[in-house]
């Protein structure tokens, strides 16, 4: 089975979209930390100024522990830092159990069955996400398949870890049940990586994927340069289709990187794009 990878990009990319659910807690400060961040052309601004709203999130959650929003904004914003800017192997696990129990800890407040049903056989988890059928709920059911996809990559080493991917990829199908559109298409995002993770002849559904991947850049209109980055990375790559491949990346890096909200992850997507490019002939 391929190596577990997938969450160091995917994360990158929803970090941008995680401070905003901070904003209800810190108010104004928050928004304006939230604007600065998301349209914020230098990785490296952002990687050495945001541990400080880490341990400030940390605060706010001991003293408010029952607060689910909170909670998951603490869980994202941990699990996107840890995905995007920490390449250290026991940082990045310490980082990213926290994000799990912030994340798992909230759902435990509010959807009582999943919580009970998480150690559960799969014909019994499946059983319990079937009766969930609230569209308020997939905030929830995102963040905490987020949290656990990004556990699961930072101890990819484990394969008890990557036994729960079959979890994790059915409550990314809930939320595309629910509300297929929630964060431009990001669930489909997540899908087309799961499903290209082996080849076919392994088990892997990489058409399937990539037909996941093409409804993300519908969803996302083009703007998101990152679904891009992983649609080449991950299918184009596990299929051998350079020319999909080069295209893909060749079309992030002649894009325009402004625009709202997304230019920081579109900054993050170029550098990858670039990397993936030059690695091209030798990979194919």
């Amino acid at each position: 089975m391929r190596r577990f990878e997938f969450t160091r990009y995917l994360l990158s990319a929803i970090l941008l979209l995680t401070v905003t659910a901070c904003v209800n807690v810190g108010g104004r400060m928050a928004e304006a930390l939230s604007n600065s961040v998301l349209n914020q052309r230098d990785p490296v601004t952002v990687r050495d100024g945001l541990p400080a709203y880490l341990l400030l999130l940390d605060g706010m959650i001991r003293d408010d522990p029952h607060n689910p929003s909170m909670l998951l904004a603490g869980a994202r914003l941990y699990g996107a830092y840890a995905g995007a800017f920490v390449n250290e192997p026991a940082r990045a696990q310490l980082m990213s159990t926290t994000a799990l129990d912030y994340a798992q800890r909230a759902l435990c407040l509010e959807l009582k069955s999943l919580c009970a049903g998480l150690g559960q056989p799969m014909d019994q988890f499946n059983q319990i996400l079937g009766t969930l059928n609230k569209k308020s709920d997939v905030p929830l059911l995102y963040s905490y398949a987020v949290a656990w996809a990004g556990w699961i990559q930072a101890n990819s080493g484990d394969w008890k870890a990557i036994a729960d991917v079959p979890k994790v990829e059915a409550i990314m199908r809930k939320v595309l049940q629910l509300e297929e559109g929630y964060e431009q298409g990001s669930a489909h995002l997540y899908m087309g990586v799961l499903l290209c993770l082996r080849p076919a002849s392994l088990g892997g559904q990489p058409e399937q994927g990539k037909e996941h991947f093409e409804r993300a850049l519908e969803l996302s209109n083009g703007h998101n340069l990152m679904v891009k980055v992983l649609y080449a990375r991950h299918y184009a790559r596990l299929v051998f289709d350079q020319s999909l491949h080069d295209r893909l990346l060749q079309d992030v890096l002649v894009a325009g990187v402004e625009y709202p909200d997304l230019t920081l992850m579109n900054v993050l997507a170029q550098t990858q794009a670039k990397a993936l490019l030059e690695s091209s002939n030798d990979y194919f």
